[in-house]
């Protein structure tokens, strides 16, 4: 472990080992070896990186900041973000397996995320009531809700504190991010960009550690309140009750098993381009992959085709390699869930057309696979995998479509392919979930709201309303009459 580069705490504006001494390895999907160490938060590190949040929303330094000063602030770490995009996106695979050609592109973009949140940062605004009381003026004004727990897993992770981090600080808020203990490199050192951007000390902390010492004391805590989590349905259970301790006020995002409808007017070639961005883009670690192909009877030979013949031509290999199109799995445990339920849906008759295995080489390589379904209760459809796995599903007609779509308990994303654009209405319309793309896939902005339904989440984070989602409405009522109060036990 000595040799190993060693990543340290960033709480209350320093740099920190864990109170407990407590120290672990990462690993390289790609290789399957240790390549960095970092420290872990205990109870106690927690504690002491929420309490500097909470103070610092007394400080003068950043309580009595002006809302265009914030947003300069945000500024600048936009500048550092995309300055240091290709440093943290090299990182950033490294740790988690991901390609380059997408963490260090998509890193960079993160910049327009804060540019957007601090253009923001002095547009929120309140208003004056035409009040029904002629001698009292009142008007409504935004307060910061407080201390803001991020919790951000490993996939995506610049994008999803962007999210969380910019409509927070853009309010007025502090906050303590959680990062992932299965690759937290990238978050450490984007810290120090924290830093060097001028945010006043203790306004922002970072760490990671497990869920019982960390994540658990985090969400928890009495002075948290708003709790921002991105991952599993089992640990935002876990969330949701922590919340019960402190009434944070909280929003979900747990990803799901998104459909996209190709209907018999597709462009077949779009389609296939579509099914594979949504399945084999990010080597299916994505929470809004597109794992559920809902197909018409009618062309599914033929775009079953098209997909073999593109995906022949995926270049598998070492992430940090520009060329390559599908890299490693974050983790190991991924590579067995997804062997365990292909053999599963074999069982039930379904037909692997390829792939369907791991990759013999070191690391967490599982080849690109598709499954043609024996019908809906496959496997396949139903467990979320976060692998390149894509099932495709006949149907006959738009309302068994519908029905197949919305028949899960999640509501991410979702996609339809049709030159039909009355049909694109109305599909998109009926659709549960919480994005739908039409004709393309896998697209964001920081202009617009991102979220599910169901056990995919609630809340939204992106767009306009995003940051009103971190401020709390406060109503101001001033008696303008020079008389005393009238009787005082009646309400007015």
């Amino acid at each position: 472990m000595k040799n190993l580069p060693h990543y340290e705490l960033f709480i209350d504006g320093a740099w920190t080992g864990g109170s407990q001494g407590q120290v672990m390895e990462t690993i390289n999907p790609a290789t399957g070896a240790p390549w960095a160490s970092f420290a872990c938060a205990s109870s106690e590190d927690v504690d002491r990186a929420v309490r500097a949040a909470h103070r610092m929303l007394e400080d003068p330094k950043w309580r009595d900041m002006t809302q265009t000063a914030r947003g300069k602030l945000l500024y600048r770490l936009a500048d550092l973000v995309e300055a240091n995009a290709a440093k943290l996106g090299a990182l950033e695979t490294t740790d988690s397996g991901k390609l380059l050609a997408e963490t260090a592109s998509q890193t960079r973009y993160v910049g327009d995320y804060y540019r957007y949140f601090a253009g923001l940062a002095d547009k929120i605004e309140g208003a004056v009531l035409p009040i029904d009381k002629p001698d009292l003026h009142v008007f409504t004004s935004r307060m910061p809700i407080g201390v803001v727990a991020a919790v951000v897993p490993w996939n995506a992770q610049m994008f999803l504190t962007a999210t969380k981090l910019g409509p927070a600080l853009a309010a007025g808020c502090t906050v303590v991010l959680k990062a992932s203990e299965q690759a937290p490199v990238p978050m450490l050192e984007f810290a120090r960009l924290i830093e060097e951007a001028g945010f006043p000390a203790g306004v922002v902390s970072v760490i990671t550690g497990d869920a019982e010492n960390c994540a658990a004391p985090l969400t928890r805590h009495p002075m948290v309140d708003r709790i921002a989590f991105t991952g599993g349905p089992e640990t935002a259970r876990h969330v949701i009750r922590n919340s019960a301790d402190n009434f944070a006020v909280t929003t979900l995002e747990l990803g799901g098993k998104s459909p996209i409808l190709v209907f018999e007017d597709a462009d077949l070639d779009g389609a296939a381009n579509g099914l594979i961005a949504g399945n084999f883009g990010a080597s299916g670690q994505s929470c809004v992959a597109g794992t559920r192909g809902l197909i018409h009877r009618s062309i599914l030979p033929d775009l079953v085709r098209r997909i073999t013949e593109k995906a022949a031509g995926i270049v598998i290999g070492d992430p940090l390699d520009a060329s390559t199109h599908v890299g490693p799995l974050c983790t190991r445990g991924q590579v067995n869930r997804i062997v365990e339920t292909l053999q599963k849906a074999k069982s039930q008759g379904a037909t692997i057309h390829f792939g369907g295995a791991p990759l013999p080489r070191d690391g967490n390589y599982m080849a690109p696979t598709l499954v043609e379904c024996s019908g809906p209760e496959t496997e396949t459809l139903h467990i979320e995998m976060f692998g390149p796995v894509m099932s495709l599903l006949p149907f006959d007609t738009e309302e068994e479509a519908i029905q197949l779509a919305n028949s899960t308990p999640y509501g991410l994303g979702s996609g339809v392919f049709t030159q039909n654009l009355a049909r694109a209405h109305r599909v998109s319309k009926r659709l549960r979930a919480g994005i739908c793309w039409i004709n393309t896939y896998r697209a964001i902005s920081p202009i617009a709201p991102f979220g599910g339904f169901n056990a995919s989440g609630y809340g939204r984070e992106a767009g306009l309303e995003s940051v009103l989602d971190y401020t709390r409405t406060k109503t101001t009522w001033i008696n303008t009459s020079d008389q005393p109060m009238a009787n005082p036990f009646v309400m007015r």
